[in-house]
């Protein structure tokens, strides 16, 4: 049962290239680039088309109901003069920068916040996450789109979606129509845009041509915390190194990364058995003997360090306690 967690999950990320429905024209490898040098020349690009477009920036204010339609990025006339100044922006003054390292490289991105989003609780780079978006070229060319709200596992999309996302936060609330349908109410909002180190690099798909710089619009409503081999540690707690790649991190060299693995350190106790700090949930019945109030376990691993050396029990193979002792 474990191997065949493993394969479908591994599977999954394999697969999740995209943010969504590619147009059935597949995936077109060509050989990469130097990384380093793209990314120069994907940074001058996104760069320059920040100096040339421009936004209604009053439309965008304080309007979390706003829809993607009336979101228009517009280029300067040939005369280089903004239009209705008042109004209108360029994005270059309204963009955040972001930098991160992907493969041993520094990229830089921006993001455009229109809307922060009116939860307490913004998603992890590995969570799973309820949004809708729109993806477009530098051309205007929309290449994929979800107007009503779809899910995705962050760890199967494009690098830039992990790291832009948890800059915001979920809607507020939500109210379920008598249709049926839902309404979120003050959703996070944003525009990202992403140099193709971030995105599909030199994979070209449907109308995705290689080194493509990526722009989304987005919009985020609801997240959850992914543990993807069930084992009580949530995934971005696994990434140890902090480098936003669970992918990398294996703490006992085995086959499996730690977000896959049910035995991080192979000690022979299964993660989820290493839980021994006393229960603070008394409503759930852990050992199943009808009473709840004696489990052992807070349903928490990372929280146990038997032998008081720092590292937790779940990474320590010299700590094999269980609680099923």
């Amino acid at each position: 049962m474990k191997l065949k967690l493993y394969i479908l999950i591994i599977a999954i990320l394999f697969l999740g290239f995209s943010c969504g429905d590619d147009g059935g024209d597949g995936i077109t490898e060509v050989p990469e680039a130097d990384r380093t040098e793209q990314q120069v020349i994907d940074n001058d690009s996104l760069v320059g088309y920040l100096q040339t477009h421009y936004i209604n920036e009053t439309i965008l204010s304080n309007n979390p109901s706003i829809s993607f339609d009336n979101i228009e990025i517009n280029e300067l006339p040939e005369d280089g003069e903004l239009p209705n100044p008042d109004q209108n922006s360029l994005l270059i003054d309204l963009v955040e920068t972001f930098t991160t390292t992907y493969f041993d490289v520094e990229y830089e991105y921006y993001v455009l916040r229109i809307n922060q989003g009116g939860s307490e609780v913004s998603p992890n780079f590995s969570d799973k996450v309820r949004v809708s978006y729109e993806g477009s070229l530098m051309d205007d060319t929309i290449f994929d789109s979800s107007i009503s709200p779809v899910d995705f596992d962050l760890t199967a999309t494009i690098a830039g979606w992990g790291r832009v996302l948890p800059e915001f936060n979920n809607a507020e609330d939500f109210i379920i129509n008598s249709d049926g349908t839902v309404t979120y109410n003050n959703p996070g909002i944003g525009i990202m845009f992403l140099p193709s180190g971030l995105g599909y690099y030199s994979a070209a798909a449907g109308s995705v041509p290689v080194y493509s710089n990526l722009i989304f619009k987005f919009k985020i409503f609801q997240s959850e915390v992914n543990d993807h081999d069930f084992d009580n540690v949530p995934s971005h707690l696994e990434d140890i190194n902090g480098n936003y790649d669970l992918t990398d991190d294996n703490s006992d060299d085995d086959t499996f990364a730690d977000f896959v693995d049910s035995d991080d350190d192979n000690d022979g106790t299964l993660t989820v058995d290493e839980d021994l700090e006393p229960d603070s949930d008394l409503t759930v019945d852990r050992d199943g003997d009808g009473d709840p109030t004696n489990d052992i376990g807070d349903g928490d691993p990372t929280n146990d360090d038997t032998d008081g050396d720092g590292i937790p029990n779940y990474l320590d193979p010299d700590d094999s306690a269980s609680r099923d002792d």
